[in-house]
């Protein structure tokens, strides 16, 4: 008694089902990778898992852009009566609409690629090529950063000469003024004792002479001294 038609349906069981894609979707892969590589034709998978993760394959000897390109003009233009009739401008805008999806996705696929996830689906020669690019990117990451370094030094180096220069400036110019202060003294003047003040400037008004011999000299009162009050005395006697 053969085998009843089994029934397919959605498995309930969540950790179940999770299982069941992982195990289906390694098989499903390979086998578009057989078909593609026996048989030399073109093979575009796209499978999104429940949580909204792309899994994709496209023959080794062409791309995933390239195949979807084909597809969309073979439904735009050939497969799709309902496409022919339709005005030009509307099948361009949606051929246009479904490439700009397909690059959108490539390009968020290899984003995943670059950043170490879903690698399992890449063939060694993909990843070599992938290596390659990360190098590359290193490399100009690298690049970029010693230029900006170096482009820091310099700056640091040129306003430490600006402030050098400058320096030498103000001590040029505080130089003639230190010069010129150390060079001037503080001038003495010599004056003459208080005490003697009026005796130099009051003229010589005694007419009168002594009975010596000696021409010139003026007569002091006995008992007088030049030093009372520090006036002469002729100026001190009553009239």
């Amino acid at each position: 008694m053969g085998r009843g038609k089994v029934q397919l349906r959605r498995i309930e069981n969540e950790v179940s089902r999770q299982v069941t894609f992982s195990k289906r979707r390694s098989g499903l892969l390979k086998k578009a990778r057989e078909i593609a590589v026996l048989c030399d034709v073109d093979v575009a998978l796209i499978v999104f898992s429940g949580k909204g993760k792309l899994y994709d394959f496209a023959s080794p000897h062409t791309s995933m852009e390239r195949i979807l390109e084909k597809y969309a003009r073979h439904v735009l233009f050939e497969g799709n009566n309902m496409a022919q009739e339709r005005p030009e401008v509307e099948g361009s805008m949606s051929y246009d609409h479904i490439m700009l999806r397909a690059r959108i996705e490539a390009l968020k696929k290899s984003q995943r690629n670059l950043l170490g996830q879903e690698l399992d689906s890449l063939t060694l020669r993909e990843i070599q090529q992938l290596e390659d690019q990360i190098d590359t990117s290193l490399r100009i990451i690298r690049s970029r950063k010693n230029h900006l370094l170096l482009k820091s030094i310099a700056e640091l180096q040129h306003k430490e000469k600006m402030l050098m220069e400058k320096n030498t400036i103000l001590e040029k110019a505080s130089s003639p003024t230190e010069v010129l202060l150390g060079n001037t003294a503080p001038t003495e003047v010599v004056g003459v004792p208080i005490s003697n003040a009026a005796d130099a400037f009051v003229p010589n008004l005694n007419i009168c002479c002594d009975d010596s011999d000696e021409p010139g000299t003026v007569a002091v009162p006995l008992g007088w001294s030049k030093s009372n009050s520090g006036l002469p005395w002729w100026m001190l006697q009553s009239p």
